[in-house]
């Protein structure tokens, strides 16, 4: 089995990519929110540039923002579980909500903000890839409001064997791939979407722009890892001396007991 050197959760590439392919973007998103993609009628993305500072910030969140339909979207991959997901991503949501409000408006002029995460990881206990939370009353399970929706995709607890009718199952079979057989695989399935995905994600990857932000993100962990040891350096050394002046201390004061 040959590894993928860059999988589709991968950061850079998954902005990159679908940054330079919005008719793709558009068809994740429509097949994420259960929609049609013939339905929707304005699909902006708000924020394609990938920020400097991501380059070496491993902190730093390469998500892809969107207006659909007058709806902001965020969509995001998340790859470790540091097990607070749930509650940045609801963080993440009542900051999108909060900024809508713009100056003159009222609150029932409030967009409806929708993340997406596709994760590499497990979250929720059930057995369903697709959990989606809306604000509902505890007993009669009536909707609060319908500005709030949240979708977390588990890709590891897709059907090993996905429905090719099912294009949002397909699309995250790309996420779930690992290595080069499993996206082979998915290409002899000779789905048109599932082709036009991976023709871009290889174009992608051989691509100057990807080089070069690889080329960065090299050269920022290179420069954290060279900071990070000198800083232990500096450290080491500090110690080192004041262990030293401690224990000149101790043989002065047993030399000054020994004279009493």
């Amino acid at each position: 089995m040959t590894e993928l050197k860059y999988k589709f959760t991968y950061d850079t590439l998954f902005k990159l990519l679908f940054v330079k392919y919005p008719d793709l973007l558009k068809r994740l998103v429509a097949a994420t929110l259960g929609i049609a993609v013939g339905s929707i009628s304005e699909f902006v993305i708000t924020n394609p540039e990938i920020p400097p500072e991501a380059i070496g910030d491993k902190f730093c969140r390469l998500d892809i923002n969107m207006v659909v339909d007058g709806s902001r979207v965020n969509l995001e991959v998340q790859v470790e579980n540091e097990g607070d997901y749930p509650e940045r991503s609801l963080y993440y949501w009542a900051r999108g909500y909060s900024s809508s409000l713009l100056e003159g408006k009222t609150y029932s002029e409030l967009p409806r903000v929708i993340i997406i995460s596709i994760l590499d990881e497990s979250v929720f206990d059930c057995k369903e890839y697709h959990s989606e939370f809306r604000p509902l009353e505890v007993n009669r399970h009536e909707v609060l409001s319908d500005r709030m929706a949240m979708h977390y995709f588990e890709i590891r607890k897709l059907p090993e064997d996905v429905d090719v009718q099912n294009e949002l199952q397909l699309m995250l079979s790309l996420f779930r791939a690992k290595t080069e057989e499993e996206l082979k695989h998915l290409e002899r399935l000779e789905v048109s979407i599932v082709t036009q995905v991976i023709e871009a994600y290889r174009e992608v990857t051989v691509s100057p722009e990807f080089k070069e932000l690889e080329r960065l993100r090299a050269l920022a962990r290179h420069n954290e890892a060279s900071a990070l040891a000198h800083a232990r350096s500096v450290e080491a050394a500090k110690w080192q001396g004041v262990v030293a002046e401690q224990t000149a201390r101790i043989a002065e004061l047993e030399a000054q007991l020994e004279k009493n």
